[in-house]
């Protein structure tokens, strides 16, 4: 960190540029920038002062080691008392301070810039701004939740921290984030400079004695209104379970019956909390640690890139015009091909909205260029120039070996094909292949267009060039991949099976289903089970199961199936025949009241607990036998997979660090106690006893 002085100008520019690649905040960062501030307001003839970044960006936020290490909440609280010391300092020092946003700004960076007196930002499309700590399991713990309700309004603010939204700086000014916007550094200086000279005597609003929030004043019931409105809100879209989102709204009600200072106490307090929670610890580690390893592709073979240029899509269903999307706005040809004529058609208008959606501010001609790189065909010859094919048709092993080998025909023996079953073998689907160590498994999920994950399967002839160039290619779309090894269903198929199934076992064992989703929202599922059953069929889901009994040679005999069977020859085989568990033909949305009529039991016990805990635990589970057999080639991808491929619940960290929080002695004994109850099937594996009774975990303790 420096101060450079312009004596001509009387104007001091702190640089903030610490060791490595960007600004973090942290007790080092605090010391750095009280030495540089002190620095300046030392020196004769100061005017003004510019704050910046020597990084690219402006500063990313705290520096969550040093937040996932603390654990004493009285040692976080005197960290931000100290940092917000300096912040109050800097707004206070009796000099107009700006901040000139050369780069995003992100939690404790802006909250940094919300103490200058003034912000200007670069219009770079990659520049972001905002207080994403929510994500994390933290709120912002520097003021954000203080002097941005000041800045913006009580109302606007609440919007932007409780959902952790970032801003596109080139949106920012709109939504009062920057004063200013600038398309040069040199006009980013020019305009901080103009800001100080006409401003000498600057001040926050807050600390001039006429201040009024914009909207709701506090103590007024429209204010208080809005608080309640707004927890109602927050309750039915999280269930309760995002307890960091709830202080958010404490701590910023708390703080606009106060002045700012004790406002910031408030904040500390709240920050503390969280910060030292076990929740946070978690999310810390899955939405951080994890989630930057996983995009990174840590320990995985690299290509510099994809070498791809025309993507081929066999199927042009919803999956495949998905793909075709995502690939055609990151520059790649794309060749449809499909059998029939109205199924391309429903594709291209499917891809046209999308396009759309996707790119409505970009320019007419590069929305145009996106659609031009798309060929939809009923012609397999077509197919030859693809250098990679992507095999997106129904789930039927037969079929998928058929189009396989006519699209063998007609390309090189270097063209490498990925299929997207979302359960079959891929080394059962390559035997179809002329190059074994070309085949591989790129598992897409619903929709293409908003779903980050794709899970890559290798079966043990795929070749680590494949696997490079396929990784690579996932990037280069912009989605995040996790790498699993071969087997039936893979790992997120299993886990979401057992989600899915383990509720319709319970339903058909006399648990009440109203019960059973409301549970499933509470431990923190981002959809209720029986709802997203329907949601992606339950005609599909017995045929997936009639293909698993195939290819595990044994009949599935289970009330939950049988249930849903039964559903399915009625007719009700989910939301898009407008009725499955739940009725979708009228409004609100209710479940089927006759379900009851389809079934006879009455379960010996039923608790709220019992078929929350029920339900987590046949996930976490699955994933420890998916670790345990080598499907899973690491424990982060276990909790990557999970909650970014089928909404496994975020505050947990995962289904292993929801297993961790159980206590794997407790774990076992739970899934004992099922076992006795209900069948082997619920009974530990190998790898959770033997963990238990060493008293390992998954993760180690933060």
């Amino acid at each position: 960190m420096r101060c450079e002085f312009d004596s001509t100008t009387g104007i001091a520019t702190l640089v903030m540029q610490m060791d490595g690649r960007a600004n973090k905040i942290n007790p080092s960062f605090g010391e750095g920038l009280n030495r540089i501030l002190d620095e300046a307001l030392a020196t004769t003839g100061l005017k003004g002062i510019i704050l910046t970044s020597g990084h690219k960006d402006f500063c990313v936020g705290a520096d969550l080691d040093f937040i996932y290490k603390v654990r004493e909440p009285q040692a976080v609280y005197d960290v931000t008392r100290s940092l917000n010391a300096l912040f109050r300092k800097l707004e206070t020092c009796g000099k107009p301070v700006v901040c000139a946003l050369n780069g995003s700004a992100l939690g404790g960076g802006y909250e940094l810039a919300l103490s200058c007196h003034y912000r200007v930002a670069l219009d770079r499309a990659d520049i972001q701004l905002g207080l994403p700590e929510v994500s994390l399991g933290l709120i912002p713990g520097a003021g954000g939740t203080q002097r941005l309700p000041r800045l913006i309004g009580i109302q606007a603010a609440l919007m932007l921290v409780v959902e952790g939204k970032l801003v596109r700086a080139l949106n920012a000014q709109a939504n009062g984030l920057v004063d200013e916007l600038v398309s040069t550094e040199e006009a980013l200086r020019a305009s901080a400079v103009a800001f100080i000279t006409k401003t000498p005597n600057a001040k926050q609003p807050w600390d001039k004695s006429d201040f009024k929030y914009i909207g709701p004043q506090p103590e007024t019931n429209e204010c208080r209104q809005l608080f309640a409105v707004g927890g109602a809100m927050l309750t039915k879209k999280t269930a309760g379970v995002f307890p960091a989102a709830e202080a958010v709204i404490s701590a910023v009600y708390e703080g606009t019956q106060v002045g700012l200072d004790a406002a910031l106490q408030i904040e500390s307090r709240y920050f503390a909390a969280r910060a030292t929670s076990d929740n946070a610890k978690d999310m810390i580690r899955t939405f951080w640690f994890h989630k930057n390893a996983v995009e990174k592709q840590e320990g995985l073979p690299r290509a510099e890139n994809s070498g791809f240029t025309t993507i081929g899509l066999l199927g042009a269903g919803m999956m495949g015009a998905g793909i075709a999307v995502v690939s055609a706005q990151r520059g790649f040809k794309v060749v449809i091909k499909d059998i029939r004529q109205e199924a391309l058609d429903r594709c291209r208008a499917h891809f046209d909205e999308q396009v759309s959606k996707r790119a409505k501010h970009a320019p007419q001609a590069e929305r145009d260029a996106i659609s031009a790189r798309v060929t939809f065909t009923l012609d397999v010859v077509d197919l030859a120039p693809c250098d990679l094919i992507i095999e997106a048709v129904v789930e039927d092993i037969d079929l998928k070996h058929r189009v396989t080998r006519e699209v063998a025909a007609v390309v090189g023996k270097d063209t490498i094909w990925a299929s997207n079953t979302s359960a079959i073998p891929i080394t059962d689907l390559a035997t179809a292949w002329h190059t074994p160590a070309n085949f591989i498994g790129l598992h897409f999920f619903s929709p293409v267009e908003l779903m980050p994950l794709v899970e890559v399967i290798t079966p043990k002839a795929t070749s680590e060039v494949t696997l490079a160039r396929a990784l690579a290619y996932v990037r280069e779309i912009k989605k995040t991949a996790i790498v699993v090894n071969d087997g039936y269903g893979f790992y997120t198929t299993r886990v979401f099976s057992a989600y899915i199934m383990e509720a319709a076992q319970m339903v058909a064992q006399g648990h009440d289903p109203v019960l059973v989703e409301y549970a499933a929202r509470r431990a923190g599922m981002v959809v209720s089970p029986l709802k997203v059953f329907d949601e992606v069929s339950l005609s599909l889901a017995v045929h997936a199961v009639g293909s698993r009994e195939r290819w595990e040679g044994k009949k599935i005999d289970e009330p939950g199936l049988n249930l849903v069977k039964r559903l399915v020859e009625i007719g009700r085989a989910g939301k898009l025949a407008g009725k499955g568990f739940y009725d979708y033909e009228t409004k609100p949305r209710r479940l089927w009241s006759g379900l009851r009529a389809f079934v006879e039991a009455r379960p010996a016990a039923t608790s709220f607990e019992y078929i929350q805990s029920r339900m987590m635990l046949v996930q976490g589970l699955e994933a420890a036998k998916c670790l345990e057999e080598g499907i899973l080639r690491s424990k982060r991808d276990a909790e990557i997979g999970a909650i970014f491929g089928v909404g496994f619940a975020p505050n947990t960290g995962g289904p292993l660090a929801y297993l961790d929080r159980v206590g794997l002695k407790n774990v076992v004994s739970k899934l004992d106690a099922l076992a006795a109850e209900l069948g082997p099937r619920y009974a530990p594996n190998q790898l959770l006893r033997d963990m238990a009774a060493n008293g390992e975990r998954f993760f180690e303790a933060a």
